[in-house]
């Protein structure tokens, strides 16, 4: 899992930072990216993918990874602006923050997925790298876990919505509430989705 980050210092780079983003896909709520520097050589045998994980695990290695790396940032990027510039460039925005967020500036991105990230900083993509990267999985675990905690918090803002369970994603159930109560501060209204049993109607039409 360090392969990336070992190739990264043999051509010079002295600090490496993994990239990577929660929150692509919900209907509600923030996308969120995380930049994390480990140590030199850094390896452990249960920080991978996020996805993979139990709600447990990832807030265990969260504390893990926030104790034992170098530095990590976030960066968040709320619904109002996904909809102003698009959940691509609000993503690639995202990850740019986070990387601005680190106390120690890297040299060098590892960074999930296809695209760049809007800096001038050497950098690397690799899809799939948050199962390939160490520094790439650790900072998809911090993103997702900032995530879920954000969305703990409009849960007891709007808890109609039930965000503690769903934490924003199109559930059926979150598609019946914004059927129900319609739509709040933070959906995302550029984003479209069937709710159940309304196959005609598309949930951006809540929102007109």
């Amino acid at each position: 899992m360090n392969h990336f980050e070992q190739e990264a210092y043999q051509n010079g780079y002295r600090v490496i930072a993994g990239i990577d983003e929660a929150g692509r896909g919900p209907l509600a709520g923030p996308v969120v990216a995380a930049a994390v520097i480990l140590p030199r050589g850094y390896c452990h045998s249960e920080i991978t993918d996020s996805k993979r994980l139990s709600a447990k695990k990832r807030e265990r290695l969260y504390g893990v990874i926030k104790k034992e790396a170098l530095a990590v940032g976030v960066g968040v990027v709320e619904s109002h602006r996904i909809d102003e510039i698009n959940i691509l460039r609000a993503t690639l925005l995202a990850m740019a923050e986070a990387v601005e967020d680190l106390f120690l500036p890297p040299d060098y991105l590892l960074v999930d997925g296809l695209h760049r990230v809007p800096l001038d900083i050497s950098q690397k993509t690799i899809v799939k790298g948050d199962t390939l990267s160490v520094s790439i999985a650790s900072a998809s675990i911090i993103a997702k876990v900032s995530r879920d905690q954000i969305m703990e918090i409009y849960h007891r803002q709007f808890p109609q919505y039930n965000f503690l369970k769903n934490k924003g994603y199109g559930t059926k159930e979150h598609r019946a509430a914004i059927l129900a109560h319609g739509p709040c501060k933070i959906h995302r209204r550029s984003f479209k989705t069937t709710p159940p049993k309304q196959p005609l109607l598309q949930t951006a039409d809540l929102f007109d």
